[in-house]
């Protein structure tokens, strides 16, 4: 079966009565060139396993099956096992984990199916949620690498550099742990149903450290050369770069962790302000805070 041919996708998914769901972001590529591409630009091979997050009908699933030892699939959807379960038949090293990702334990689930092997993520991302499971992929700290499709839009975002308009705070984070490099974009007309957007494919090649040493909040400034520095920790230097800092007494509102701008002089600061999530980032005037307190 051509999981690629039109054809053969409407006929192989009226026969299991699947509707797509727009709620989950669902688009199957239909242009051949693009998982070969994907898959390729992922770098497994027999030394490798591969974590999969929506394999939808298996396109890109099959590809990555025939390079790599074991290939790990996650599908949100409770309609596609059974799609799956026939467009798979035959790839014995392929295992499919019905559910949420963001919901399971990922490195549980590496340790447990890819022992020995070198652990990667190849996938084409559900696009309305790309950003958490960037982040989960990341702090699961197992991955030698991430390589995705997303939107051009995001794409530019985890790529943009310093003083650019897509630089904020999904760069910082992401530039902070991985290395990321746009490989190509992907035209609507490679999916089924078309989107209204370009899509891009991008590798996140994983730090074995992170880009600069950490100190105290986590706070970094542009160093002018298109990457971060560590800012210095005194309030009035702070303040020159509009920096933010944990607000002390805190407003824990749904979550978030309250900041303060900083003082232009110690005990000088103008009240609580801008918002960072805990165990997350933020961006202010092109400064990064990663994991601030």
């Amino acid at each position: 079966m051509n999981l690629c041919d039109i054809r053969e996708v409407k006929a192989l998914l009226s026969r299991h009565g699947f509707h797509f769901s727009k709620s989950l972001g669902q688009n199957f590529l239909i242009a051949d060139w693009v998982p070969r591409d994907i898959a390729a630009a992922g770098g497994g091979d027999k030394a490798c396993g591969v974590l999969e997050i929506g394999p939808g009908i298996g396109c890109l699933t099959r590809e990555l099956c025939g390079r790599a030892a074991k290939v790990v699939s996650v599908e949100l959807d409770p309609a596609l096992p059974p799609v799956l379960a026939e467009t798979m038949a035959d790839a014995e090293n392929f295992t499919l984990i019905s559910g949420d990702v963001l919901q399971l334990d990922i490195p549980r689930l590496v340790d447990g199916h890819f022992q020995g092997l070198t652990p990667l993520v190849c996938a084409n991302l559900p696009y309305n949620a790309a950003t958490p499971i960037l982040g989960a992929l990341v702090e699961a700290k197992r991955f030698e690498a991430i390589t995705v499709m997303v939107q051009r839009e995001a794409a530019l975002r985890l790529a943009a550099k310093p003083g650019t308009g897509d630089y904020g705070a999904l760069s910082v984070y992401m530039q902070y742990h991985t290395q990321p490099e746009i490989l190509f974009d992907v035209p609507p007309e490679c999916f089924l149903p078309a989107p209204k957007v370009t899509s891009s494919v991008i590798r996140c090649q994983v730090r074995r450290e992170p880009a600069v040493p950490r100190l105290r909040g986590g706070i970094f400034l542009p160093d002018g050369k298109g990457g971060l520095r560590p800012a210095a920790e005194d309030a009035v230097q702070l303040s020159l770069h509009g920096v933010w800092l944990p607000a002390g007494e805190g407003r824990h509102r749904g979550g978030d962790f309250a900041m303060r701008a900083a003082a232009r002089s110690p005990g000088r600061g103008p009240g609580a302000g801008g918002i960072c999530r805990p165990g997350g980032w933020s961006v202010r005037n092109d400064t990064a805070f990663v994991n601030p307190p």
